[in-house]
């Protein structure tokens, strides 16, 4: 008989993509999801069923004891994605990041500590990094780089962490044994989420692994959610013919990885008999700059003159570059990136030409961070 994998917050972007793989993988699917209006709009479009399955949907919070239990019953393996994203928000939305990321974790571990599964995949987070590895001008290795709090405006083009000389250090690939550097409340629930699960799992006789995810994009990534997903935020904003809001000068580096490559890690990291205790870093393997990355899709959308709008602004929260080592996650699970980048946006932007506008709160959000001070 089929293993049967619950999913929680599997009627998301990542946890949809990732049902419909298991689904033709053969597993029995359950997913666990309060379907919030932030993520899926007032009228929520999910289906149990389709050409892959059928899903067996239980809607409720992950915080919800009976929802949990019910979700959990004859379950033999759980892919735990539930948990309220988006840096910024976390910054002062702290009780409700805290309360979803962290007790929706040890309410899913009170249950599992009762009625232990085969193994336990969390969805961790590149944010918990911090800044990343970085070079400095004489080839060493700086682990723990920061950047003081400034402004474009302030400090010229000194967006960059520097060395003690005032020089700028050289982003290299990170790999998973640097050390945390939580930046933001966001950072510091994943990298909480991610702890439960490697301490108590294997406490309890469960296999327990942790995939720490880079900027995830595809079709279907909610258009209408301001917080995450720069790509969505980018194509929502793009889609309403105005221009996408670039933070800093847009020279960060950030690595977006396709959907289907992040279900296809998941899929390695619930079925790979050696991924038990690991942490791996899941991304593409190719970095850019956020501002090419705005033009580009700007381009794919057909729509060349809505240049970015680079606001010369630094958010709480964020950091500058952080790009991934592969290395571990190619090595021990085989996983490899499959998806071109310039296929993957293009199959986004004729995703987003059939949906229709959806409400532009960007500048919401960045009055809510204003207000603030979260943006300087």
């Amino acid at each position: 008989m089929a293993d049967r994998i619950l999913v929680t917050g599997g009627a998301g972007f990542i946890g949809r993509h990732l049902a419909h793989a298991l689904l033709r993988r053969g597993y029995h699917v359950r997913v666990l999801d309060n379907l919030i209006e932030q993520v899926h709009g007032s009228r929520p479009a999910v289906g149990t069923r389709d050409a892959d399955g059928e899903i067996d949907l239980v809607i409720g919070d992950v915080r919800d004891d009976a929802a949990v239990g019910r979700a959990l019953r004859g379950i033999d393996m759980v892919v735990h994605l539930a948990a309220e994203v988006g840096v910024g928000q976390s910054m002062y939305a702290v009780d409700r990041y805290v309360s979803v990321n962290d007790h929706g974790t040890a309410v899913l571990f009170q249950h599992l500590i009762a009625a232990p599964v085969r193994r336990v995949v969390v969805a961790s987070s590149m944010s918990i990094y911090g800044e990343g590895l970085y070079r400095d001008a004489e080839g060493r290795v700086v682990a723990q780089a920061a950047r003081l709090p400034r402004s474009g405006a302030a400090h010229g083009s000194a967006w960059d962490p520097l060395d003690e000389q005032g020089r700028p250090l050289t982003p290299i690939p990170t790999p998973e044994w640097k050390q945390p550097a939580l930046a933001s409340v966001y950072a510091i629930s994943k990298f909480v989420q991610e702890r439960l699960t490697l301490t108590l799992a294997p406490a309890y006789g469960m296999e327990g692994v942790a995939l720490r995810l880079w900027n995830a994009y595809g079709p279907g990534q909610a258009l209408s959610n301001p917080y995450t997903g720069v790509l969505a935020i980018f194509a929502s904003r793009l889609l309403n013919g105005q221009r996408p809001l670039v933070f800093e000068d847009g020279n960060q580096r950030r690595d977006f990885v396709h959907v289907e490559d992040v279900a296809a890690a998941f899929v390695l990291a619930l079925e790979h008999p050696r991924a038990p205790g690991g942490v791996f870093n899941i991304a593409s393997g190719e970095d850019r700059s956020v501002r090419d990355v705005a033009m580009l899709l700007a381009s794919a959308m057909g729509r060349p003159n809505l240049a970015p709008e680079i606001t010369g602004q630094a958010r709480a929260g964020d950091v500058r570059h952080c790009i991934p080592d592969l290395t571990l996650a190619r090595e021990v699970l085989g996983y490899a990136p499959r998806r071109a980048f310039t296929d993957g946006l293009r199959e986004l932007s004729d995703w987003v030409a059939r949906q229709r506008a959806a409400e532009d709160r960007v500048q919401q959000a960045r009055q809510e961070l204003e207000a603030r001070g979260l943006v300087a």
